[in-house]
């Protein structure tokens, strides 16, 4: 039995989506734990393109049995739009998909909400998704949440009255339009009706699973450094996104998570607000126009920055990381030479991450070293030794810093452009 918990060691977009979908094929669960729709995972094999924001990743394993945790809160008609897109391409999640029903709904007024706070705060804003992540885990901490759970008998309806009544007076004081009860209902009920198929208590499954020594294949959603106490608060999201959260949001216990792979890519990049030390600010400069991303979820540009190896050493420490997934080397074929953060100093002195908080870590200054690049295209190598003597040092660069071995490394975004180390 082992139980792999694969993380991003950065800001999120570090493409465990992919790196998910490889792995699974030796999986009999995979299974998401933590966050909501505001987490978008790009997958590329030989099913198509997927942009996937519930569903677990490693659902195209056929073999492979997916999980919803209540830990992950839920836009039902995201869901739905994403279990039809998945049958249509062939993929069949019937039957091999469940969600708990212990999980949150994202509701209309949180999305919002999301919103209206975000121009509220002008200036100061977060840089959320606005997908209503932060509101409904306010909710589900304040005792105001709607489950799956509710819709069995009456309770959804007299909640929903509630939080109506609650929330149209939050949204009218802060000019948004009123929502209509029945609307709301009716639509969530239709809703319930196309995910009740899908819907069953996770518990058994998983001490079951654990006990007959399954491979459970845990996939987290964000990255480690939008986690809500160790990231970089407030820039951040609403979930907890180590991973122990995987006790919480799917019942694993910790003993249990034998192997923790952290997905780190080859440089860095951030979307939203908050501090990226590392973060390249000339438009014009080769590693800016090489390392431009569009996030998979919102459609906003990502902020791209080199390679951070405090935050990866961080990661690594944080959350017991195992091993660790590269992906994207191949972006910086091309590249005559590379920077790579190795420390920070602030006045002078050496600085770690944890030393400061967010508003600190916007202003300690990156310490830089300098490697040679590489320009051979290497999205044809199958194996480490085929790689440029130089990526071959890049690799083995990081795992020196992180102290955890480099098992993978991606070479190009389709699922078999993966070196296995």
């Amino acid at each position: 039995m082992s139980v792999i918990a694969v993380i991003g060691s950065q800001w999120g977009d570090e493409g465990k989506g992919k790196a998910v979908d490889f792995l699974a094929e030796r999986a009999d669960y995979v299974a998401r734990f933590n966050g909501g729709n505001n987490a978008g995972h790009t997958v590329i094999n030989e099913f198509g393109t997927f942009k996937i924001h519930l569903v677990p990743s490693g659902i195209f394993a056929r073999n492979a049995v997916g999980l919803i945790g209540g830990g992950v809160v839920v836009d039902p008609a995201v869901l739905i739009e994403e279990i039809e897109m998945l049958n249509r391409a062939g993929v069949n999640v019937d039957g091999r998909l469940w969600i708990s029903p212990r999980s949150h709904l994202i509701m209309p007024y949180h999305k919002i909400l999301d919103g209206l706070y975000e121009e509220a705060k002008g200036a100061g804003a977060t840089g959320t998704t606005r997908r209503g992540i932060g509101p409904v885990f306010a909710d589900k901490v304040g005792y105001n949440g709607i489950r799956w759970t509710d819709f069995a008998g009456d309770a959804f309806e007299s909640r929903l009255k509630t939080q109506l009544e609650l929330k149209n007076k939050i949204i009218a004081a802060l000019g948004g339009e009123a929502l209509r009860f029945e609307s709301v209902r009716d639509e969530y009920r239709g809703h319930y009706e196309k995910v009740k198929p899908y819907l069953k208590e996770l518990f058994s499954i998983v001490q079951d699973g654990l006990k007959a020594n399954k491979t459970f294949l845990l996939e987290q959603a964000m990255g480690t450094f939008l986690d809500t106490d160790w990231g970089t608060y407030p820039f951040v999201t609403a979930s907890t996104t180590i991973p122990s959260a995987a006790s919480a949001g799917l019942g694993i216990p910790p003993k249990y998570i034998t192997n923790v792979i952290g997905v780190t890519k080859a440089y860095t990049t951030r979307v939203g607000a908050g501090p990226l030390p590392t973060e390249i600010h000339d438009a014009e400069s080769d590693a800016y126009k090489k390392f431009g991303e569009v996030a998979a979820t919102t459609g906003r540009i990502r902020r791209v920055g080199w390679l951070d190896l405090e935050i990866v050493r961080t990661a690594a420490e944080l959350s017991g990381m195992t091993e660790i997934c590269l992906t994207k080397l191949d972006v910086l074929s091309g590249l005559k030479e590379i920077q790579v953060c190795t420390g920070y100093k602030m006045n002078g002195k050496s600085v770690r991450y944890a030393d400061v908080d967010a508003y600190g870590l916007d202003k300690v200054e990156p310490v830089y070293e300098s490697f040679p690049g590489w320009s051979e295209d290497i999205g044809k190598a199958k194996s480490f030794d085929e790689l440029p003597v130089n990526a071959q040092k890049y690799a083995r660069m990081i795992e020196d810093a992180a102290g955890v071995p480099v098992r993978w490394i991606g070479v190009g975004p389709k699922r078999e452009e993966t070196i296995r180390r």
